[in-house]
């Protein structure tokens, strides 16, 4: 018998988990652990109870009374009850992912499931999915929504990287290192910055800068729209140190 469509916010499913912790029944963890001041862990799950018939039994796919499907979806692992979203259980990872299974990799040193088109083409950051999100400090390895990998090899939620680039901001909140290619701002910077010279008195004044995406140090002519790096091009830089007068910059280096 196929499934009844009960369930939650958060899953369709025609039964309730008992939580192990405190023996009440609730749809799913997340319903559970809102209502309560603990967190329930599906995978001491061992009964449920019918949506259908109210039949308590033991953590199955299929109703023993009434004969009705909890869930298109099972994982006796994780227990959980789902419509079809083509879900697999990744044994690395240890919970199940939303699939379908062939469009994913597990890779090792970043210990997370990971689009196929990654896979050789990304910047490895070990057990980086064991870190909470950095822009709402929620997990990440467990959570529902999906992870937005970074160049730099850090992640954060997707939901999060559209709410950031919304609001101008392009660095990772770890590392500063640009969040995405950046070339065309660069560019679009440079012809805004040929446009607006700066006043006299700080045409020749130089300055000392870190490159957020190449780690360099160098030193540049200083300009209130930015400062590019001499070694990428990037504007992704962070001033270091006070500004430097030309005559200044000069003499410093006739004594090197």
């Amino acid at each position: 018998m196929a499934a009844s469509a009960f369930g939650c916010e958060h899953y369709v499913r025609s039964c309730l988990l008992k939580a192990p912790c405190c023996g009440k029944f609730y749809v799913c963890r997340l319903c559970h652990d809102a209502e309560e001041q603990h967190n329930l862990d599906r995978f001491q799950v061992q009964v449920v109870k019918c949506s259908v018939c109210k039949k308590v039994q033991k953590a199955q796919q299929t109703c023993e009374e009434c004969g009705i499907k909890f869930g298109e979806y099972y994982c006796d692992v994780c227990h959980l009850f789902d419509k079809d979203k083509k879900q697999y259980h990744c044994e690395q990872c240890g919970i199940c992912r939303i699939g379908p299974r062939e469009k994913y990799f597990h890779c090792q040193k970043c210990n997370l499931c990971l689009a196929s088109d990654l896979q050789g083409n990304h910047k490895c950051v070990e057990n980086v999915s064991r870190q909470n999100c950095p822009v709402c400090m929620e997990d990440i390895h467990t959570s529902r929504i999906g992870a937005h990998v970074l160049p730099c090899g850090h992640l954060l939620h997707k939901t999060c990287f559209d709410d950031m680039c919304k609001t101008g901001a392009y660095r990772c909140p770890l590392c500063m290192h640009s969040a995405w290619n950046m070339d065309n701002c660069w560019e679009d910077l440079d012809k805004e910055i040929s446009h607006t010279p700066m006043p006299p008195e700080y045409q020749d004044v130089t300055v000392k800068i870190m490159c957020n995406d190449c780690q360099t140090h160098c030193t540049v002519l200083f300009h209130v729209l930015g400062m590019k790096c001499s070694s990428c091009g990037s504007y992704n830089t962070a001033q270091d140190g006070g500004l430097i007068p030309r005559q200044q910059q000069q003499q410093q280096e006739q004594q090197q």
